[in-house]
């Protein structure tokens, strides 16, 4: 699949990050009070996987919110995302052990570098994962310039890609064959809100804008209202996601 050139985020977007992420978190706070809809998940798991630099701590809302819709809820549980892709073989020994506990396949969430694990563990096991939703994940190409690229090659200047590394890095762009829903936000200050998008969405692949920032992704309520509406469904009865309710802040792209 033929890659794009993609810019960096520009500088305005990147120093307005620590401003417009506890906008979001507050945002959150109070978007909790009023969107109560009560447990009606049907229990299956879910995996929230952090972005790079972040641990279970910064994905913490999000799981309270998803466990509070009726499922079962697990964090990476491997502490802070260095970036080191060894530990996807631990990913996938975890999504293992989740499928058979709860004879039922995963969800998977991955937020930013998380969200690339994401649709690589349903690309390595399909059979495991009912789907995928990624918050800013720039797999498009992660190699291009971006201030996540940035800080990535800063905390791992000292190990040099391997033949392997090398190799997964170069199909990181293939889509999963599992349903995929891909958020993006154009206000995005770290990576660049075109490396977030399914090249070539479809029935099972969609893209759909979020308002809000790169660090506020795992809080904006508008993720919360497409992440509810995603994990109802599963392959047999998947379809794209319609905007049910006015949200300022969510915006529909489909055919993208």
């Amino acid at each position: 699949m033929q890659k794009r050139i993609i810019p960096k985020p520009s500088l305005f977007h990147l120093f307005g990050e620590p401003i417009w992420v506890w906008r979001d978190i507050w945002r959150s706070q109070k978007f909790r009070k009023v969107y109560n809809i009560g447990p009606s998940g049907d229990g299956h798991p879910v995996l929230v996987i952090p972005g790079l630099l972040g641990n279970d701590t910064s994905t913490a809302e999000l799981r309270k919110f998803i466990r509070s819709l009726g499922y079962s809820v697990y964090g990476w549980e491997m502490g802070l995302n260095l970036g080191d892709i060894r530990q996807l073989s631990s990913l996938l020994d975890q999504v293992e052990k989740l499928q058979v506990q709860h004879q039922q396949k995963v969800s998977i969430i991955g937020w930013s570098l998380g969200g690339v694990y994401a649709r690589e563990l349903g690309k390595r096991r399909p059979e495991l994962v009912r789907q995928i939703i990624t918050l800013a994940a720039p797999f498009a190409d992660i190699e291009q310039s971006n201030y996540a690229t940035w800080f990535y090659k800063l905390i791992n200047y000292r190990r040099p890609f391997t033949e392997t590394e090398k190799a997964w890095i170069k199909g990181i762009i293939e889509p999963a064959p599992v349903p995929t829903t891909a958020l993006y936000s154009k206000r995005d200050g770290i990576v660049h809100w075109r490396a977030c998008m399914e090249q070539a969405p479809g029935n099972w692949h969609q893209n759909i804008e979020i308002v809000g920032s790169h660090l506020g992704m795992p809080y904006i309520p508008s993720s919360w209202v497409v992440i509810e509406d995603r994990l109802r469904l599963n392959q047999e009865n998947w379809q794209l996601f319609e905007q049910r309710e006015q949200l300022p802040d969510l915006v529909v792209f489909p055919s993208l």
